[in-house]
């Protein structure tokens, strides 16, 4: 029966079933180990002490509460704007006032009291009145020459201006609801991406950690089958010594012996890049898993009950997300055609030593509207809109992927568990086969190469079955994970009815 290894979604079985890596042997390879005590962890406690070391969870945190700090900071774009500035001022003013049309009707005005003068004294008076007149008119020209034609005035002074400034939006043609949307959008990309950050993470961690154990159930099977080739080799040459058996079939059990020692080789090393694997995961020197690999007997839910999920999965939130936030864009392009309101205020904080031409305070309201853009608004709106186009696009394109992801998670979900089941017999028809094939060959009733061929049969079904057993837990986490629901797995762990505990592959 086929072991569909090549099936596995995440684990390079070609080094967990003998691909070789490097030629040394199973002694060296144990020199090179650490001295380290491993650390005995639970799948459980495996995970939470993950989810506290893990610079990749650690740094999806931080970019979430980086984007609620952004959507808070928004919140707030209809309050005023008030500032306070200060400034220190040296100034020189210069007046000048045109004095000729003035001094000429002063002096028109006055020649014409003058000339009324007189009449307005008695008759005995009035020729001396006229005198007195005729004289000062002649000298008026005289007393008005000392004003100048032109008077100017220079000031230079120096002014301390603090003042405090207040611009309050009133509309803005909807740019700030689009800005506060895109925020909101944001938090919600960077939760989904710190879902899917999390659930990689969370796989990833039980490929590591169940893969140590299938290693090492690898390791302990090809050690077995090492020793049966190797008590196979020595019985040949005792045959041989007796003349029951050719020399060719004690090189032919050589042979194969030599070929389970080198495959031994390859899977002690698979082991022990399986341990360093899990090791550097969860930062630690060693790890000695106690949870063991399990397979349920009863058939997982059918397919359907796994589908219509889609809306939960990180990827379909974050493409949602996504069209959120392009269309917040869309909005915001909107608005760069529509006016904005705003009401603006001042006041001057040192009023006694302010300028001639400055208010105390000011108070009101403006508009703006923009008639001409340096950057084409049509263009940019319609930028926005394919980009909303865009993201309602790859929303349904992540929904596709995620149901053809489902189907594929249960198909190998439910095939691992079957052809586990399957494996049963097969090993036990194997063992059986190897006893009969052995006794009949301690006999000298049957060759070396149907004990040979017995042996390779018993070592196959071990590998397949610990396969399926690794390839059923890989992908039962990938099913619930394409449902969302992968926090699940360890209620699968807990009901399952059949377990390979660590020990058992000593």
């Amino acid at each position: 029966m086929p072991t569909r290894l090549d099936r596995i979604p995440i684990a390079p079985w070609r080094c967990l079933v003998g691909a070789a890596i490097l030629g040394l042997s199973p002694n060296a390879v144990e020199a090179q180990e650490s001295e380290a005590a491993p650390v005995a962890l639970t799948l459980s406690e495996a995970a939470a002490h993950f989810d506290g070391h893990s610079a990749a969870l650690s740094g999806a945190d931080h970019a979430t509460a980086a984007a609620r700090e952004t959507a808070a900071a928004v919140k707030t774009l209809r309050r005023p704007v008030i500032t306070a500035s200060a400034q220190y001022l040296e100034y020189q003013k210069t007046l000048s006032v045109d004095l000729t049309g003035p001094k000429q009707a002063a002096i028109g005005n006055t020649q014409q009291l003058l000339n009324g003068l007189p009449g307005t004294f008695p008759s005995g008076f009035q020729d001396i009145a006229a005198e007195i007149t005729a004289k000062l008119s002649q000298a008026l020209p005289q007393l008005f020459a000392g004003i100048p034609d032109r008077l100017t005035y220079r000031y230079r002074d120096d002014v301390f201006r603090p003042t405090v400034q207040a611009v309050l939006p009133i509309y803005t043609g909807g740019a700030i609801p689009a800005v506060q949307g895109a925020a909101r959008a944001g938090v919600s990309l960077a939760e989904a991406k710190a879902d899917g950050v999390r659930d990689a993470a969370r796989i990833n961690l039980i490929r590591v950690y169940f893969g140590q154990q299938a290693a090492q159930a690898l390791e302990t099977s090809a050690r077995q089958s090492r020793d049966a080739l190797a008590s196979l080799y020595d019985d040949a040459r005792k045959l041989e010594a007796a003349g029951v058996t050719a020399h060719v079939r004690t090189l032919e059990a050589e042979v194969a012996r030599d070929a389970a020692a080198r495959a031994l080789d390859r899977a002690v090393l698979a082991h022990q890049t399986a341990r360093h694997e899990l090791a550097d995961t969860l930062d630690l020197d060693a790890v000695r898993p106690t949870t063991p690999l399990f397979v349920q007997s009863r058939p997982i839910a059918p397919l359907a009950a796994f589908l219509g999920r889609e809306d939960r999965l990180p990827q379909s939130r974050e493409a949602d997300a996504a069209g959120a936030v392009a269309q917040a864009g869309v909005a915001l392009a909107k608005s760069r055609y529509r006016p904005q309101l705003f009401a603006f205020g001042e006041y001057n904080l040192n009023r006694d030593d302010a300028l001639p031409t400055e208010p105390d305070w000011i108070v009101g309201i403006g508009a703006r509207i923009t008639l001409l853009s340096n950057v084409d608004r049509g263009h940019t709106l319609a930028a926005a809109r394919e980009q909303q186009a865009a993201a309602a696009d790859a929303a349904r394109a992540a929904r596709k992927t995620a149901t053809g992801t489902t189907r594929r998670a249960w198909d190998l979900t439910e095939g691992a568990r079957r052809s586990f089941l399957l494996l049963d017999s097969a090993i036990a028809a194997a063992e059986e086969n190897l006893r009969v094939q052995r006794v009949s060959f301690d006999e000298g009733e049957a060759t070396v190469t149907a004990v040979l061929g017995a042996e390779a049969a018993l070592a196959t079904a071990r590998a397949q079955r610990i396969a399926a057993a690794y390839e059923f837990d890989l992908a039962l986490a990938g099913l619930l994970a394409s449902t969302g629901d992968l926090a699940q797995f360890s209620d699968y762990l807990s009901r399952a009815d059949i377990r390979i505990a660590p020990e058992a592959s000593q």
